[in-house]
């Protein structure tokens, strides 16, 4: 038995199902399964784009746009990977992970382009904890959170900051490497200086402990 036939018999109903129609590349089977995940996708894109959108300053008919880009996006990339499938998970669940990720690409490019995109005040207090940092209580995470926003507007380079703000915000490292034209490493160092840079700031204005 091939090993695309064993692990075949191996799935699911369902997963095979969609593993057999969405293997012919043509025909009314195949064109009625793509039909239907595409609408699954949709909604999944949908769901992601509304509850991630206001964080990055998106609203109205440009989030209907976005999903159905990630959608039709993902649902290409599954159709290539389909012979990839293994059952691991279910073949839907499988499936959703492209469509999250193409939402991710989607608006962490919409956020790049955004050349005014900043936190608000209650953003900013968030930032300590998710760049590493952990404050003990709300009212100390938001007093450094201001000093955060201060360090980064003074002490980063102007790279350092579109770095450090993109990433922050979400921006997956993929994209980022692409729109700045480099890659993983160069992006680490970048933000590996600028925690450098911010940590030293803080500490000499008392809001972190020079203790490692």
């Amino acid at each position: 038995m091939h090993s695309a036939d064993k692990v075949r018999g191996q799935l699911d109903p369902e997963s095979a199902a969609w593993v057999d129609a969405l293997e012919r590349g043509r025909g009314p089977q195949y064109e009625q399964a793509c039909a239907r995940l595409h609408e699954v996708l949709v909604r999944i894109a949908m769901d992601e784009v509304f509850r991630r959108g206001p964080r990055y300053r998106i609203s109205g008919p440009e989030l209907n746009d976005i999903a159905h880009q990630a959608a039709a996006d993902a649902l290409m990339k599954i159709v290539q990977k389909v012979q990839e499938f293994r059952g691991d998970a279910r073949f839907t669940t499988w499936a959703f992970r492209f469509v999250v990720l193409e939402v991710s690409s989607k608006l962490g490019r919409h956020f790049w382009r955004v050349s005014n995109a900043r936190f608000d005040s209650e953003e900013w207090a968030q930032v300590p904890d998710r760049s590493g940092m952990d404050p003990v209580s709300h009212w100390q995470a938001r007093e450094l959170g201001e000093a955060v926003r201060d360090a980064v507007e003074t002490a980063l380079s102007a790279h350092q900051r579109q770095v450090f703000t993109a990433v922050v915000n979400g921006v997956p490292l993929e994209t980022l490497a692409s729109e700045l034209e480099t890659n993983r490493n160069a992006l680490y160092k970048t933000m590996f200086d600028a925690r450098k840079k911010l940590r030293a700031r803080l500490i000499a204005g008392g809001h972190l402990s020079g203790a490692a």
